[in-house]
């Protein structure tokens, strides 16, 4: 007698995917990263009500004078000064953007769209420096140009970044040189 071999009994073959368990699974993900969106709101908007007592920007006055320097760029976003991951979020400073900036007798204008526009006058500039990092975002040494500057009583750092890096140099030295002389007038 040959033996018999029963390859096959079952009439057809096993399910390949369980879709119920896989969309199970999707909807599940998508409800993690929905509240995980959520959440981060939430901190943004919480750290905005902490700030709330920071006072309005400016804006720019009608007649500012001649230009000085202009740079086209992106605005990465201002913090505390010296505490490069405190990022300042009230009255939109903290959303970064395309920028234009123009600096004149009377201040440093910035242009934002999309975004709240502010001017920061020539008194309450405080220097100037290359960095290369401000709230979140980290480039090369002297990648980023940050402007240090008050609103009421805080010290404010904002950092730009120039569609042509070698910009920076001549804004910190101009800058440093409006702070200076700012300062030996009062």
């Amino acid at each position: 007698m040959t033996p018999v071999i029963l390859l096959a009994e079952a009439k057809k073959s096993a399910e390949v995917t369980d879709w119920g368990a896989r969309i199970g699974w999707l909807v599940g993900l998508a409800l993690f990263v929905a509240l995980l969106y959520w959440l981060m709101r939430e901190g943004w908007k919480w750290r905005g009500t902490l700030q709330g007592g920071l006072p309005e920007p400016p804006s720019a006055p009608q007649e500012t004078g001649p230009v000085k320097l202009s740079m086209s760029g992106r605005y990465h976003g201002s913090t505390t000064a010296g505490q490069w991951l405190d990022r300042i979020v009230a009255h939109g400073l903290g959303t970064r953007s395309r920028a234009e900036l123009t600096l004149t007798d009377a201040g440093l204008e910035v242009e934002r769209p999309g975004a709240s526009d502010f001017f920061v006058p020539t008194a309450a500039l405080r220097g100037a420096r290359l960095d290369k990092g401000i709230a979140g975002k980290v480039l090369t040494e002297g990648g980023l140009l940050v402007v240090t500057w008050a609103l009421g009583d805080k010290l404010i750092d904002s950092g730009f970044r120039s569609d042509h890096a070698a910009e920076h140099t001549e804004w910190v030295d101009t800058l440093n040189q409006m702070t200076n002389d700012t300062e030996g007038a009062r």
